[in-house]
């Protein structure tokens, strides 16, 4: 089942996704959402994010493929940031240039985790009850500004611009994460190309260590990190992230 969020006549609404054609639902995604029988074409409404995002938590190092090349010991545990709201941004949107003096701006294509459930100190097994599913995500970073002072890693300023955090079109309930590939595309040509299954710490085991550490509340969002091939892009690039059983995020920049 695929979730998305639309505006049609300046009206907020969400739905399920069926080809072309939106179910147009009631109450809240979270919380018993009830099909009203009202159904919209795709082309007729514009997309948003794909649910009302709680907070944002982003993960590095954490692809063996990626660690192995860059001569990054294995992690022994979940290494996350926390992203600011205000870098959320929707399918088909364009994220603003930063200004020169930041430096170089990199893609990230990456699988994004939607909590449904609320998940606080639950145990591996329980996780997967808490995931409502997964989307697309971008996870842009500033990377010149991020390690620019050696005393102090730029985590929130260097991943916090306006539209650095681009998530959607849709969530999907069920995805094959042992063999889904992501893909992700700028200016058309392929740059990066990764199976999701080499993550150290695959979803459940995300949501099961950090619900440890702090309550995952319905709508939170686990990036779960990206692996090889990130590189500088230049305004005007359009970024394509697409996960084979989810579907294509696009967006520009600049």
């Amino acid at each position: 089942m695929k979730w998305l969020r639309y505006t049609h006549a300046g009206i907020e609404g969400f739905g399920t996704l069926d080809g072309e054609t939106i179910h147009v639902h009631t109450g809240e995604l979270f919380d018993t959402p009830t099909p009203t029988g009202t159904t919209l074409r795709l082309d007729e409404v514009c997309l948003g994010l794909p649910c009302r995002v709680g907070k944002v938590l982003a993960l590095w190092n954490n692809f063996r493929a990626a660690a192995e090349k860059n001569g990054w010991a294995p992690p022994t545990e979940p290494l996350y940031f926390l992203k600011s709201p205000n870098s959320l941004a929707p399918h088909g949107s364009v994220t603003p240039a930063v200004a020169p003096e930041i430096g170089r701006v990199a893609f990230e294509g990456e699988l994004a985790v939607v909590i449904g459930r609320r998940a606080h100190r639950v145990s591996l097994a329980q996780a997967p009850d808490h995931i409502l599913g997964y989307t697309c995500a971008d996870d842009v970073t500033a990377i010149e500004l991020l390690h620019r002072d050696p005393a102090f890693p730029q985590w929130t300023r260097a991943k916090g611009f306006d539209g650095f955090g681009v998530l959607g079109p849709v969530i999907e309930t069920s995805l094959d994460l042992s063999t889904a590939m992501l893909r992700t595309r700028v200016g058309g040509r392929e740059r990066q190309a990764y199976p999701l299954a080499d993550m150290f710490f695959p979803p459940a085991e995300l949501v099961a260590r950090i619900s440890q550490d702090l309550p995952l509340e319905p709508g939170d969002v686990i990036l779960c990190g990206t692996s090889l091939g990130v590189l500088p892009m230049k305004p005007g690039s359009e970024v394509e992230v697409t996960i084979d059983g989810l579907g294509t995020l696009v967006h520009r920049y600049g």
